[in-house]
């Protein structure tokens, strides 16, 4: 999993995100609309970080990640966030999330690693509910050197036929899929449905 346990990872978070120009283009804002528009409900953001995608959420949800500095500094934000083990202690019921979110945390790992997470955190969301898979396409996995395995619409896709998930859709994010090869920002976002 690279170096994203950290301080210097959380470091490095935070300061990407507040980067002048990154503030002053607002250029999360796509980003957060597409993350609305797919109605998550209260949803499970395992591999939170910093919290971004926790506050793109307005908040309903719960994050979850390796990294205490980073599960640190999205408390301070005032979001819901803890540990893996913090988390695992708190005896979530079964099926307490409309959704599970995995955001930019499978491309740090083994795609057998990245299984094992998501099949650990699928009995938290509900039947019916949404899972949603989001890592970056080309240029963005070449720009982060923590970066473990390349995981495209193949794998994604492979992953939720494995667990027993059915796809909604697959599609590009914010631009269409070629544009992934050299704009660091373009993801592969695959939504599916828990069927128990």
């Amino acid at each position: 999993m690279g170096d994203t346990k950290t301080v210097n990872y959380t470091s490095r978070l935070e300061s990407k995100e507040l980067a002048r120009w990154k503030v002053l283009f607002n250029v999360q804002a796509p980003y957060r609309w597409n993350l609305r528009r797919l109605k998550l409900g209260y949803t499970l953001d395992v591999g939170c970080g910093i919290g971004r995608n926790l506050i793109h959420l307005g908040g309903n949800g719960v994050g979850v990640d390796h990294n205490q500095t980073s599960v640190s500094v999205a408390r301070a934000r005032g979001l819901q966030a803890f540990t893996a083990k913090e988390f695992h202690n708190l005896n979530y019921a079964q099926k307490s999330f409309d959704s599970l979110l995995i955001a930019h945390v499978l491309e740090h790992m083994t795609y057998k690693e990245g299984f094992r997470l998501v099949k650990d955190y699928l009995p938290y969301v509900r039947t019916d509910g949404s899972i949603v898979f989001i890592t970056p396409q080309e240029a963005g996995y070449r720009s982060d050197s923590t970066h473990v395995e390349f995981i495209r619409f193949a794998e994604l896709e492979s992953m939720c036929n494995d667990l027993d998930l059915s796809i909604v859709k697959s599609f590009s994010f914010p631009f269409p899929r070629f544009t992934g090869s050299f704009f660091k920002y373009n993801e592969f976002i695959v939504v599916a449905k828990k069927l128990v």
